[in-house]
């Protein structure tokens, strides 16, 4: 449990790594930004593919991976849905926004949640590498997120410190839900093969829907595309070291 609580809680935290570039730059270049979005969706996609996916399999079995990969996607597509997006590098004449702002922060303690149950039935796999693999792909795509969410602050007029203080509390949630999906885990085993799915289905979702369309619009489609090559690699060599 003391592992979980502290993997949880670095992942949920990787938001607020994120925010502390914006404390010393003003401005971070299309080309980087675009080539850090597809290094996190790589890291995603080795994750659920490597790791979330076979070990559903393992847990409760084909039906149970289908059942939770589809909930997974439905769930996340039903929150894009409704949710308004971060598109603040598109839309650079934000000045007066504290309304769209609260939607906007609203809408990741929303996305928040399915990424902490995501690691909290990771932990309360019988692999006990999973779950630190889990957190470490999650932490990574909370890092690109945070400084999004950063920006669209200051956009709109919000101090730098303030956005900080707001990037740990959309962590907080994605911790408190990480929580109790592993004691939800921990009680019904047969759940946990289910909740690994949709935690895969949530995340492919995430990088098909957002990150790869993200890091292919500005122009830097072939360095977002190595990138995004280089992440998946990295995430195989780490999965294969906490095996």
């Amino acid at each position: 449990m003391a592992t979980a609580l502290l993997g949880s809680f670095l992942s949920a935290m990787a938001t607020v790594l994120g925010v502390i570039p914006i404390l010393f730059v003003k401005r971070l270049s299309e080309k980087w930004k675009d080539i850090l979005v597809a290094f996190t969706a790589g890291i995603m996609v080795s994750a659920a593919t490597f790791g979330l996916m076979p070990q559903a399999i393992q847990e409760s079995g084909i039906i149970s991976l289908t059942l939770g990969l589809i909930t997974g996607v439905l769930l996340l597509d039903l929150i894009e849905s409704h949710i308004p997006h971060i598109d603040v590098e598109n839309k650079p004449g934000y000045t007066n926004m504290d309304s769209k702002a609260l939607l906007v922060i609203i809408a990741l303690f929303i996305h928040n949640i399915p990424e902490g149950l995501s690691t909290g039935f990771s932990y309360a796999s019988q692999q006990a590498s999973l779950g630190p693999t889990v957190a470490l792909a999650i932490g990574a795509q909370n890092i690109p997120e945070g400084l999004i969410l950063a920006v669209f602050m200051m956009n709109s007029r919000t101090s730098r410190w303030k956005a900080l203080g707001i990037a740990a509390l959309t962590g907080l949630m994605e911790m408190v839900s990480a929580v109790i999906g592993y004691f939800t885990a921990s009680s019904l085993q047969n759940v946990v093969g289910y909740g690994l799915a949709f935690a895969a289905g949530a995340m492919l979702f995430i990088v098909y829907k957002e990150l790869i369309p993200e890091s292919h619009g500005h122009g830097y489609e072939r360095s977002s595309t190595y990138s995004f090559i280089i992440g998946l690699l990295i995430m195989v060599y780490i999965t294969q070291i906490f095996q």
